[in-house]
């Protein structure tokens, strides 16, 4: 990390965590926890099963309060400041190889995604997490599931109105998967951004229209860019934005194609066990094509949600 980051991340010498970069983005940051309270906190939440956290709301935030109270309130402060702050927006972290009970997985991620706020139901699965497999043969009616298709840079939340702040992914389980790396790009590190951001399309609204498997029946219309309170931030999905015309087709295309080949995007490896949150305004994401294998499969848990009042 740069003294920037130290200065800004300074934790007091007896933090039950460390930070450092991700290796395979210099923007991301990656934590360490220590073992013990990780461990303390798995055994915290023994005894609270999923289906109470599907069912009961505040339960969430309660295994939230239970990370907090295992790594400190410095911790939880720490999560918050990344995902808000521009020059990084994003951290993975995971369980260390302290459990690989899928239940378990569930519990950590739901901890993690509550410290910053509470999570948006997710219609595809009726729920706030959705997970989901990515295997050889898939008859989906999206590039999510389909494993040898390049998933092409976006954001989330697109077709909904509820806001979308942050993104949660988590990887349960991998085997005979070759390929298939998440892909990220930093609305600040895309050397061809302002050209979209000027042309006037670039602030006109665009509707957005999700398939059948979404479960989602709105026509949402939002632009491409806007100003918030993190600065310039992007909403964008090429399967689900509806062109009007030809002249926002070409638009639409040429601004994926130069995000998908900008020297930004990095490509970030993501261990089993580990998880990955993004800030989803000035972010967008992917997902590289996995090589062609029968036995490909690939377990994924998905959260999203908004921070917190």
């Amino acid at each position: 990390m740069n003294a920037r980051t130290e200065q800004k991340f300074l934790k007091r010498a007896n933090a039950k965590f460390e930070l450092s970069p991700n290796p395979d983005h210099e923007r991301l940051l990656h934590l360490t926890l220590d073992e013990a309270a990780l461990t303390g906190f798995l055994e915290d939440a023994r005894d609270i099963d999923v289906q109470n956290l599907e069912y009961v709301p505040f339960m969430r935030f309660h295994l939230a309060r239970l990370l907090t109270e295992r790594l400190g309130e410095e911790f939880a402060e720490t999560v918050r400041r990344i995902v808000r702050d521009r020059n990084h927006g994003g951290f993975t972290v995971g369980l260390q190889g302290l459990s690989t009970d899928s239940p378990d997985y569930v519990k950590f991620g739901t901890a993690i995604g509550h410290l910053l706020g509470p999570g948006n139901h997710d219609s595809m699965s009726g729920t706030y997490y959705a997970r989901f497999l990515v295997k050889h043969t898939d008859a989906s009616d999206s590039y999510l599931r389909q494993a040898y298709r390049l998933f092409t840079m976006h954001t989330d939340g697109t077709f909904v109105s509820e806001a979308t702040d942050w993104l949660l992914m988590m990887k349960f389980d991998e085997r005979n998967a070759i390929g298939g790396e998440s892909r990220f790009l930093h609305l600040d590190d895309w050397a061809e951004r302002d050209g979209f951001v000027t042309n006037p399309l670039g602030a006109r609204p665009f509707v957005y229209k999700a398939p059948g498997s979404k479960n989602v029946d709105e026509r949402v219309e939002r632009p491409v860019f806007f100003h918030g309170e993190f600065g310039l931030s992007i909403s964008f999905i090429d399967q689900f934005v509806q062109p009007r015309n030809a002249a926002e087709a070409v638009y639409l295309k040429s601004l994926s194609e130069s995000m998908e080949a900008s020297s930004g995007t990095r490509t970030v490896r993501l261990p089993v066990g580990d998880l990955v949150v993004l800030n989803n305004y000035f972010y967008v994401h992917g997902r590289a094509p996995f090589q062609p294998d029968a036995q490909l499969h690939r377990e994924l848990m998905r959260q999203r949600g908004m921070f917190a009042e």
